[in-house]
């Protein structure tokens, strides 16, 4: 264990807080497939666009392309309308079933910049059960790398967003869980290629398991291998 893991393995946090996409399911084919076609008919770069879209807002992705004559709420309405259609091969992230099943139902929450019905509609094909509190592309004015959502999500739980853990995949939601204030652990598990980040890291949520005390604390505790 790295000094940068041991400090986030030692802390005790009130609420752990997740993105979704990359995070708690892998869901880049589907997305892609979508967008892919969504950059075709408008001319784009379909490989140097796809690198642009993970973890950000539809509404923000479009808007960020300045295309002429684009309706960017309507355009963002017909991508997510696509994604909920198309959920082939959208499966959890090894071991987080069981993973949030561990946790007490009101110390965790999702952060996504995915609208809502998308995100109930991948974490259900995924075999993951949506907890009480949902932050989405809905709830917030700026989405990700803008802190708000994890503010928010933290805001919701009733705890300090400074004893929160955030759980994040994407350059963009590393930064917002930063801005925001908390200690942010990166999951690789859905990179194609290695990440450089000065964040903890875990290859998949069977490395981990947690410990909640008599007091509603949460420790994350490295798994031992069988």
């Amino acid at each position: 264990m790295s000094v940068k893991e041991s400090a986030v393995f030692d802390r005790p946090y009130r609420a752990f807080l997740f993105d979704m996409d990359g995070t708690l399911l892998n869901s880049i084919a589907a997305a892609e497939r979508v967008w892919a076609a969504w950059a075709r008919r408008h001319g784009l770069d379909v490989e140097a666009f796809l690198g642009t879209i993970h973890g950000v807002r539809a509404i923000d992705t479009i808007n960020r392309q300045a295309l002429p004559g684009v309706d960017a709420q309507a355009e963002a309405r017909g991508v997510t309308e696509a994604e909920i259609e198309d959920v082939e091969g959208v499966l959890a992230i090894p071991g987080a079933v069981a993973f949030l099943q561990s946790l007490p139902a009101h110390c965790w929450a999702v952060v996504t910049s995915a609208p809502k019905a998308l995100a109930l509609r991948r974490m259900h094909a995924a075999g993951l059960v949506p907890p009480a509190v949902m932050i989405t592309a809905e709830d917030v004015d700026s989405g990700k790398p803008d802190p708000a959502c994890y503010l928010l999500g933290a805001q919701r739980l009733g705890v300090p967003i400074g004893e929160c853990l955030v759980f994040e995949d994407a350059p963009v939601g590393i930064r917002a869980g930063e801005a925001a204030g908390a200690d942010v652990l990166v999951v690789t598990s859905a990179h194609g290629e290695p990440m450089v980040t000065d964040h903890p890291t875990i290859a998949s949520y069977d490395r981990v398991h947690v410990q909640c005390d008599a007091a509603g604390s949460l420790r994350l505790r490295p798994s031992t291998p069988a």
